[in-house]
């Protein structure tokens, strides 16, 4: 089973992906979280600056986690396709030629779980912006994109609530 979580910057993807580690349910799964310090340290520009090649290497890492057959990540290619949307140094048909190409990957996800930004303070991890305007541009972004491509994702749920609420809806969704 493949599950992805999409969601504008901090509103706890990372935090869900390291509680299902704990979960006995997930022992067998690969989990994956984000790795933007170590792409920001290679130089690769993050988030509005970011470029085409630098959204190359993000879309590959997402391709790269579908090829576990038990995964978990904290991020999918739909926040790949938001983020190439709202590069500031990447022209519109570049990116609408882009996010055509990545979304073929959508449905490699058994599972995506949108993580709504409400009620989550925006905080500073060192690495990514930290700007409520970008943060809700990249929301819509990501919504946006859910709704263009909607027709390809499999199973879809929308998360809110604290940490330990998503978490239940999350295995009441994926064990019924």
């Amino acid at each position: 089973m493949k599950i992805g979580f999409t969601g504008t910057v901090s509103v706890g993807k990372t935090t869900l992906v390291n509680a299902l580690k704990e979960s006995p349910e997930f022992k067998d799964y690969h989990f994956s979280t984000e790795r933007s310090k170590y792409l920001r340290d290679l130089g690769i520009p993050l988030n509005s600056d970011s470029t085409i090649k630098g959204q190359t290497i993000f879309m590959a890492e997402r391709a790269s986690e579908l090829l576990n057959e038990n995964m978990i990540t904290d991020r999918t290619i739909i926040d790949v396709m938001a983020f190439t949307h709202l590069a500031k140094t990447i022209p519109y048909y570049i990116s609408h030629d882009f996010n055509r190409y990545a979304s073929h990957l959508i449905r490699e996800y058994d599972y995506i779980f949108y993580v709504s930004p409400e009620g989550v303070e925006l905080e500073d991890n060192g690495v990514r912006v930290v700007d409520a305007k970008y943060r809700v541009e990249i929301d819509q972004s990501i919504k946006n994109t859910i709704s263009q491509y909607k027709s390809k994702i499999i199973k879809y749920t929308e998360l809110s609530g604290t940490t330990e609420e998503r978490i239940k809806k999350i295995k009441e969704t994926i064990f019924p």
